[in-house]
């Protein structure tokens, strides 16, 4: 079967080529004298003349492509780039998916709400999927908020960055340092660690033979293995002090955004950088800026959503104008640690390193806003098919925009790889994130707000919530990054679906239609069913 060509701007230059070649045919010009070299096997080689009996219809055909393709590049917003074209539509065609989910049942409902809310920005205009009202707070209810609000302790000034605290060990590392950068409580660390390049190591082992310092075991132990403290000059003291003070910004008593989870991350990156598609591509320095900015990426979490702290008013959200408020908090606690005493890792790094490596980070960090979901698969869709139909198999980055969008993708897609990992490792991933949503739900009910989406621990199901959030967005994310480097992650693939089959054959009502049966999934990219569907009216185009 043919690949369906679905980002707006390679369907352009798809029918762009078809004229072209098309031109060359209806001119009888040999290829020769054309600038442009044509590969033998290409679908466009134009070496073969018409015969006469088509040479109308190919005419007429080559017209209407071309006033297709007039007609696109001149409704074409001139301020928005080709990315954006294929973030907007695939906005819409996952909006129109949702609202058929939602309208099944309340579970389908709730499931569509939240994908609304955590993965779409509020650019866009969503229907309301409320299949019922919430209840009205009683004269009781209403009566205990107020209590509370008025219990509620005045906001310090925000002359500081919050989250940073003094550190029982807060000294700087001296001594000589231990083989993976901690000491460890048993002596199956070694055994454990030795998968660090390998997909699906076993990080909450790795936490349980470290004492809880599994961050900073998996960064350092990555770090002497691809040699980067020797080829940036950077102080071993000055890493382990420094991933100390990090691991322990980290909030131990939060379910899942804690430093389990920001070391799986970081193994994860690490993993996707070592495959073969993307071996030599990138500097010690942005190699470094992945691992660093996955580590970081989620320090001082308190376990709770960006809307939650925007719809509540908090600290932070008034700090950071309720934009990307985490990532932001994120940044300013991991940067600001590294002018504590002993930390600077960056103290060799020229001026003009030091700015480009903060850059980097920063646009790393602020990309795992879940909000920037769409944005990335755009990306990543736009750069595979503009490939696939110039014929270029290889990945160029020339400039700074080509190589940090890619770099944005990979912390992205290791941020969304619990699904993909080994079902064992999946499941404790689904209990803890699931409690941490169950707590800001509790939260939320005892201070008399709307309970989130997935959050009410009284009425959810794990098991199809999970199975939407990898037909909806994690399957299409990672399909779109294995067909970049492909074929070294196909094995993801076959993993997600592995993963989906188990939480589909444990849902409980069988009978419903909110998640549809395997056979029948109507997935957003999985074979592409979603997204050519939306292009029948168009002759699949745009």
């Amino acid at each position: 079967m043919e690949d369906v060509i679905v980002t707006p701007f390679a369907q352009i230059l798809q029918c762009l080529r078809n004229i072209w070649a098309n031109y060359m045919m209806l001119t009888n010009i040999p290829p020769n004298k054309s600038k442009r070299a044509v590969a033998k096997d290409s679908d466009s080689n134009p070496q073969h003349p018409i015969p006469e009996d088509q040479y109308q219809k190919v005419a007429m055909e080559t017209l209407d492509e071309l006033e297709w393709c007039l007609e696109q590049l001149e409704m074409t917003q001139s301020d928005r780039s080709v990315s954006d074209l294929a973030t907007n539509k695939f906005k819409r065609m996952l909006n129109r998916e949702l609202c058929h989910l939602a309208e099944t049942s309340k579970i389908g409902n709730e499931i569509s709400e939240y994908i609304c809310s955590t993965f779409l920005d509020k650019q866009l205009d969503l229907p309301s999927f409320r299949v019922e009202e919430f209840d009205e707070l009683t004269e009781e209810e209403e009566e205990s908020a107020a209590r509370r609000r008025r219990r509620s302790k005045p906001r310090p000034m925000m002359s500081h960055i919050s989250g940073l605290r003094q550190l029982k060990s807060r000294k700087s590392f001296v001594g000589l340092i231990p083989p993976y950068g901690v000491e460890p409580v048993t002596a199956d660390l070694p055994a454990c660690m030795s998968k660090i390049s390998s997909w699906g190591m076993d990080v909450f082992r790795i936490a349980e033979y470290t004492n809880h310092r599994p961050l900073t075991a998996v960064v350092y132990t990555i770090m002497q293995e691809r040699g980067l403290t020797k080829a940036l000059r950077i102080s071993c003291h000055s890493l382990v002090t420094y991933l100390t003070q990090l691991e322990g910004h980290y909030r131990r008593h939060v379910p899942y955004h804690n430093s389990i989870h920001a070391a799986d991350v970081t193994q994860s990156a690490h993993f996707m950088l070592l495959q073969p598609t993307l071996e030599n591509i990138f500097t010690d320095i942005e190699t470094f800026a992945v691992l660093f900015a996955s580590a970081m990426h989620d320090v001082d979490h308190p376990g709770l959503s960006n809307q939650y702290l925007v719809n509540t008013g908090s600290e932070l959200a008034l700090m950071y104008n309720d934009e990307s408020v985490l990532e932001n908090h994120h940044l300013a606690v991991a940067f600001k640690l590294l002018q504590t005493e002993g930390c600077d890792v960056l103290r060799e790094f020229s001026p003009k390193q030091r700015q480009l490596f903060r850059r980097m980070v920063i646009d790393m960090v602020l990309a795992t806003d879940m909000t920037k979901h769409l944005d990335h698969l755009a990306h990543l869709k736009t750069m595979v098919e503009t490939r696939k139909i110039s014929g270029n198999c290889e990945i160029s980055m020339e400039n700074y925009s080509e190589r940090i969008q890619v770099l944005q993708c990979l912390v992205h897609c290791s941020d969304l790889s619990n699904p993909a990992k080994p079902l064992e490792l999946y499941r404790q991933w689904t209990e803890r994130i699931t409690e941490e949503f169950f707590r800001q739900g509790d939260l939320e009910r005892e201070n008399g707000l709307e309970v989130s989406p997935m959050c009410d621990r009284n009425n959810s199901n794990v098991e199809k919530s999970q199975v939407g959030f990898i037909d909806y967005i994690v399957q299409p994310m990672w399909e779109a990054w294995s067909e970049l480097v492909y074929p070294d992650f196909q094995f993801v693939l076959d993993t997600l679906e592995t993963n989906r089959g188990w939480f589909h054959d444990r849902i409980k009502d069988n009978s419903s239609t909110e998640i549809r049966s395997k056979d029948s999934d109507v997935k957003m990219t999985s074979s592409h069913a979603a997204l050519t569907s939306s292009q029948a009216s168009s002759n699949g185009r745009l």
